[in-house]
């Protein structure tokens, strides 16, 4: 088999990878927290993953003694990307259904793209941004109806879960701005290898003083999710998704952010009995649709950016 070949094969291996494994990261997720504290769940996931992943990049040759500030500056980036993004949606798992959590995760792009517009030369959305910000809101209000109803009815919980979910993709999302703009001169593969054990010895160390360990009980699947997400969430599927930045447009490899909640849903039915009811389900097309609205935008805005850039290149 010739590369060309090869090549045609590993792209969709590669996309297959980030979108089923990163989708199933939240039934995994929900699995496991069942009988892990949240603390301890994410942080043996980051503490584990970021070990081998750096162990991983060592291994290839690659420079992981990094100086003290870029490892200061990572540990920041893990801190709020993964301490508290992936381990609040952790905490909101332990409230709502994991389709419905990964729906409220897909938040996440809008909120970039409003932080965005919030920098001193942040990027700007075109019209059909602007109609996916506003779809993205309307398909929030549908997915927290139910919950908004429950809690008229007494019932706290699904409110308290959903409000953990959209302060989680929040932290994501300033987490994901501020590496992108530090642009530090680091492998990515390196630079999630040292966020991840940052995020796993805070969230391991936070898990001893509020007795998170003492609460857990490592039962065969908690073992297993925790094996899951560490193996394909965190490994898999980050080395899958790096090789696809690295070989394919960022606007193709960006529809993740809208394929993800879709497999949450359908493997939170199949395996975990989920069902949403129609508000929820429309929710969730109103904030796939409204995701792959803004996330296109800001790829053009972003492609017409360098084009004017290199422009400005040749007549210098």
């Amino acid at each position: 088999m010739n590369r060309r070949n090869t090549a045609s094969l590993a792209i969709p291996f590669a996309f297959g990878c980030v979108y089923f494994f990163w989708g199933s990261t939240y039934t995994a997720i929900k699995m496991g927290v069942q009988y892990l504290h949240p603390l301890v769940l994410g942080g043996m996931r980051f503490l584990i993953a970021g070990t081998l992943m750096l162990a991983f990049c060592s291994l290839r040759g690659m420079r992981i003694l990094l100086p003290a500030r870029q490892i200061g500056w990572l540990s920041v980036i893990g801190l709020i990307l993964l301490g508290g993004g992936n381990i609040g949606l952790v905490f909101g798992e332990r409230y709502i259904a994991s389709g419905l959590a990964a729906l409220l995760v897909a938040v996440m792009p809008l909120y970039v793209a409003v932080l965005s517009m919030l920098l001193p030369r942040g990027e700007r959305l075109q019209a059909r941004g602007w109609v996916g910000l506003g779809l993205g809101f309307v398909g929030l209000i549908a997915l927290m109806w139910p919950a908004l109803v429950q809690r008229v009815e007494g019932h706290h919980q699904q409110v308290l879960g959903c409000a953990i979910m959209l302060g989680a993709a929040f932290l994501w999302a300033v987490g994901s701005l501020l590496s992108r703009e530090l642009k530090l001169p680091v492998n990515p593969m390196v630079a999630a290898g040292w966020e991840m054990l940052a995020a796993g010895i805070a969230s391991s160390v936070a898990a001893f003083t509020v007795g998170g360990w003492g609460a857990s009980h490592w039962t065969r699947g908690a073992v297993g999710a925790v094996a899951y997400l560490v193996t394909f969430g965190s490994l898999v599927g980050y080395t899958a998704f790096v090789w696809l930045l690295e070989n394919v447009p960022v606007a193709k490899v960006a529809t993740y952010a809208y394929v993800n909640p879709v497999v949450a849903v359908i493997l939170g039915a199949i395996l975990l009995g989920e069902h949403l009811i129609p508000t929820e389900y429309a929710g969730m097309a109103a904030v796939v649709i409204a995701v792959a609205l803004v996330t296109s935008s800001r790829m053009r805005v972003e492609e017409k950016c360098l084009e004017l850039t290199e422009a400005e290149a040749v007549e210098v």
